[in-house]
């Protein structure tokens, strides 16, 4: 029962990502599951596991009293929360590596092994997600700079549907693997100046990948 039940939820969740990627439907549109349910021809249980997915891929939020709609995709948002990141996670990177004890890089090339790992798998994005954040909290964990690393988290958590798109369509999986390797490498080296270029090389590469795909995806919505 259950893999018919897998086909049917991935169905439902490969249309309606594209439905919204597309622009079909609109931000801030309500998901109604009954709705839903109906016009895809299936019961509301695959429905509903669909849209939970999607909230993971930071494509719809629940809103109390409101039920799912929509998330906003805003290419000037991008902007400047990657610019932001980019600014403060230099800084906490270069206060980190002069303080940062071997342990911790040792955390962080653990997490990094269970990165790799865990793309591709179920639930890939949220997983994918938490891990990129230890890794990169991890590298943080010397700068003693715990108002910065509250700013980022939540910059981060603002970031996120963002990310996770980079990660899933705009091709981001690959180049983050990479670059990731090198941060950690420079850091390990104790190399501050080019583990902090590498850094905002991974966070400015990324904004401009996913301004990319969204500038792409508005013109093919206005096209």
């Amino acid at each position: 029962m259950s893999i018919v039940y897998k086909t049917r939820t991935q169905l439902v969740v490969e249309t309606l990502r594209e439905k919204i990627l597309s622009g079909e439907i609109k931000a801030g549109q309500p998901l109604r599951q009954a709705a839903l349910a109906s016009e895809l021809n299936v019961s509301r249980i695959p429905v509903r596991e669909a849209l939970l997915q999607l909230e993971g891929e930071g494509l719809v939020v629940f809103e109390p009293h409101k039920g799912a709609t929509a998330t906003e995709l805003n290419a000037d948002q991008v902007d400047e929360l990657f610019e932001l990141r980019a600014i403060l996670e230099s800084d906490l990177l270069a206060n980190s590596l002069p303080n940062i004890s071997d342990e911790k890089l040792e955390e962080a090339t653990l997490l990094l092994a269970k990165l790799d790992k865990a793309l591709g798998k179920e639930n890939a994005a949220n997983t994918w997600s938490e891990l990129n954040s230890s890794y990169h909290n991890c590298l943080y964990s010397g700068a003693n700079r715990p108002q910065t690393l509250d700013l980022v988290n939540t910059l981060n958590k603002s970031a996120d549907r963002y990310i996770r798109m980079h990660l899933l369509w705009a091709g981001g999986i690959s180049k983050a693997e990479s670059e990731h390797n090198d941060i950690l490498a420079f850091s390990k080296a104790r190399n501050i100046e080019a583990a902090v270029a590498m850094l905002k090389q991974h966070i400015l590469g990324s904004r401009d990948e996913i301004k990319a795909f969204l500038e792409a995806r508005e013109s093919k919505m206005n096209g």
